[in-house]
């Protein structure tokens, strides 16, 4: 079975980002190549509504066609909360809360993001991997798309 990898926002944007479209790109191409399963949250979806026409557009891109969809359910609100509670995000980053409490509700293998302040940071790592600990789940991968993609192990 291929690793579930949840995306969120800044991933999707970053696609037609130059600073970070090779990484994007190839994350994508790992999920078109079906080396990597895709998992697409309704809170990812909610803050494409309000993006550029050319992201939301990325939704149709063959690499995100057969993302599993996953859903912000009350177990995984009550989590985010809990992050919250607990300092490692402020109530302002609630919806990065959201992301982290939905991967860790779903058991994804990991997480991918751009965001570098409030989720890809190692002290907000801790901190997310903590809280989940104290409630029953397992830790949560947290990664940049530059740390999760396939390389041909030959060409090193």
């Amino acid at each position: 079975m291929n690793p579930k990898v949840y995306i969120d926002t800044s991933v999707i944007g970053g696609y037609l980002d130059e600073e970070f479209r090779i990484h994007s790109g190839r994350l994508f191409a790992d999920f078109q190549a079906d080396r990597l399963k895709a998992v697409v949250s309704d809170v990812t979806l909610a803050e494409l509504r309000v993006a550029p026409a050319t992201v939301l557009g990325l939704l149709k891109h063959p690499a995100l066609q057969s993302a599993e969809r996953v859903f912000l359910d009350e177990e995984a609100v009550l989590l985010s909360d809990a992050y919250i509670d607990n300092t490692v995000v402020g109530p302002s980053q609630r919806v990065d809360a959201q992301h982290i409490a939905i991967a860790t509700v779903q058991r994804v293998d990991i997480l991918v993001s751009w965001n570098f302040a409030h989720i890809v940071k190692w002290s907000r790592i801790r901190g997310f991997n903590s809280v989940n600990l104290e409630r029953g789940y397992p830790p949560l991968e947290i990664r940049s798309p530059r740390e999760v993609y396939y390389e041909d192990e030959t060409e090193t």
